[in-house]
C-alpha cells in the first residue's frame, strides 16, 4: 500500500490494512518492491496533492507493464471525487474505491469480509498513533471540497475510541495524537455538544500513554474546558495544530470561516495567557481571489505580531464543487509563490529565533530514530514529520520511543541540538 496526502489517510490505511487476513497476506508500506497487489491511497484535496496522486497512479502502471506490479486498487479522496473519469483515462487500475468505502474495498480482497474498526496495522514507529475521532466537516468554507469528499461530520463513538486508544498502549505507543477535521466539532452530532474534553479526560487514564497531541481545531468556539485541561493535564502537550487561513475581515469573510479578526486575536491570546508556554502551530493561505497588497500587508503584520511557533503557507488553487471557484482567480500564480516565499522566510527567522532562547534549558523529548552518530527526538512542542526535531549526541543507549531528558545546546531555523543528561527507561 502507498499513501497519500494526510494522517487522517495513513489511519485510513491502517485500519484497511490491519483487517487483511492473517497470513494470507504480507503488508509492505511506501516502498516500491515488487508486489502482486498495489493499493494507492490518494489525496484529492488541492491540486498539487491530486498531481502527486496521479503521477504515483501512472507510475504503478509502469511498475506493472515491468512485470513489478501485479493488480492495482486505487482508493482515497481523489476516486472519491473523480471516479468516473479516472476510470475511462486509467483503464489499467483493477479497482477504484472512494474514501467512504473501505469495507467494500476489504470485500473485493476478501470473501465473506467481518470488518473492525479497532484492528490496525501501524504504519509509524511504534511508539506513536495517529486516533482519528470524527469523519466529515460540516463547516462551508469555500475553498475546501472535503465536505464533498467525506461528508458531513460525524463522531466516532468514545467507547470506541477508548477501546482504539487502549489497544494502542498495550503495543506499545507512548504518543496518542488526535486528528480530525476539526476536533472542536467532537460530538455535537451525537451529543448536542462539545465532547472533546470528556474524551481527553478518559484518554487520559489510559495506562501507557504518555502524550496526547491534539491537530486541526477550528478558531471559533473551541471548549474552554479543552484549553482548562490543556493546562492543568500533564499528558496533554502544550501544542496545538489550528489554521486560522487568513486575518483580513473581507478575506475571512469570503471564505465563508465564521470567525473575525478580532475573534482570532482574542482566541490566540487567550491560549497563550491560559496556557503558558504552548506551542501554536497554523497554516495560512496566500493568494486567495481578492487578496489585495492591503490584505497580505495585513496577513504580514498578523505573522509578526503573533509569532507562531510553527506555521505552514499554501497558495490558492480553486477547487471543482467549491463555493470560491465561482470567483475570478485574480492573483497572479507568480505573486502567491512571492507571498508564500515572504512569509515562509519570516517564519524561519522567527523560529530561529525562538529556537535560540531555548539553549541552556532542559527539556524532556521522545526518541523518533536512530543515525549513525545522534539520536532524532522532538519535544512535546513538536509533532512527527512537520515539526523541529532535537538532534542528540551520542553515545547515550537509547532505545525508540524512550522520554530523555536533554539539555539543549544547540538551535537552528528548524532543530535544536542537545546533550543527553539521563532518560526514563519507559
Amino acid at each position: 500500500m502507498i499513501t497519500l496526502g494526510c494522517s487522517k489517510n495513513l489511519v485510513d490505511s491502517e485500519k484497511i490494512l490491519g483487517n487483511l487476513p492473517a497470513g494470507q497476506f504480507t503488508i509492505q508500506h511506501n516502498n516500491h518492491k515488487p508486489t502482486d497487489i498495489l493499493i494507492i491511497n490518494t489525496c484529492g484535496f488541492i491540486h498539487d496533492a491530486k498531481e502527486e496522486s496521479i503521477d504515483t497512479i501512472l507510475e504503478a502502471v509502469e511498475l506493472q507493464k515491468k512485470g513489478m506490479a501485479g493488480e492495482i486498487i486505487v482508493t482515497g479522496c481523489l476516486s472519491q471525487r473523480y471516479k468516473t473519469i479516472l476510470q475511462k483515462e486509467i483503464p489499467e487500475v483493477a479497482a477504484w474505491f472512494g474514501a467512504r468505502q473501505p469495507d467494500d474495498l476489504l470485500a473485493y480482497l476478501i470473501q465473506n469480509h467481518v470488518s473492525s474498526p479497532f484492528r490496525r496495522h501501524l504504519t509509524t514507529p511504534s511508539h506513536y498513533a495517529y486516533l482519528k475521532i470524527s469523519e466529515g466537516c460540516d463547516r462551508t468554507c469555500s475553498f475546501c471540497a472535503i465536505p464533498e469528499i467525506r461528508g458531513k461530520h460525524i463522531s466516532a463513538p468514545m467507547d470506541h475510541l477508548l477501546e482504539e486508544a487502549s489497544m494502542l498502549a498495550n503495543k506499545g505507543v507512548k504518543e496518542l495524537i488526535l486528528v480530525a477535521q476539526d476536533l472542536s466539532y467532537y460530538g455535537i452530532d451525537s451529543h448536542g455538544k462539545h465532547m472533546l474534553g470528556q474524551l481527553l479526560e478518559k484518554l487520559c487514564l489510559i495506562n501507557g500513554i504518555q502524550w496526547i497531541r491534539l491537530h486541526y481545531a477550528y478558531p471559533h468556539q473551541f471548549p474552554d474546558d479543552v484549553i482548562s485541561q490543556m493546562a492543568e493535564q500533564e499528558k496533554i502537550c502544550k501544542y496545538l495544530d489550528i489554521p486560522v487561513q487568513h486575518i483580513n475581515d473581507d478575506i475571512l469573510k469570503s471564505m465563508r470561516r465564521g470567525h473575525t479578526k478580532s475573534g482570532t486575536m482574542h482566541f490566540l491570546s487567550k491560549l497563550r495567557e491560559n496556557v503558558p508556554g504552548i506551542a501554536l502551530r497554523t497554516t495560512l493561505m496566500v493568494g486567495y481571489p481578492g487578496e489585495t497588497e492591503q490584505a497580505f500587508s495585513e496577513l504580514v503584520d498578523f505573522v509578526n505580531n503573533i509569532r507562531f511557533e510553527r506555521l505552514g503557507v499554501f497558495t490558492y488553487s480553486p477547487e471543482e464543487g467549491t463555493r470560491a471557484h465561482t470567483l475570478r482567480d485574480n492573483v497572479p500564480e507568480h505573486i502567491k509563490l512571492e507571498r508564500q516565499e515572504l512569509i515562509m522566510t519570516m517564519q524561519s527567522e522567527i523560529s530561529y529565533e525562538k529556537n535560540l532562547s531555548l539553549i541552556g534549558q532542559t527539556m524532556k523529548v521522545i526518541i523518533d530514530a536512530e543515525e549513525e552518530t545522534r539520536f532524532v527526538a522532538r519535544s512535546q512542542y513538536d509533532s512527527p514529520e512537520v515539526d523541529n526535531e532535537v538532534l542528540i549526541e551520542k553515545p547515550a543507549p537509547f532505545k525508540m520511543g524512550r522520554l530523555v531528558d536533554v539539555k539543549i545546546t544547540g538551535a537552528a531555523e528548524f532543530d535544536l541540538y542537545a546533550h543527553p543528561v539521563g532518560y526514563r527507561n519507559r
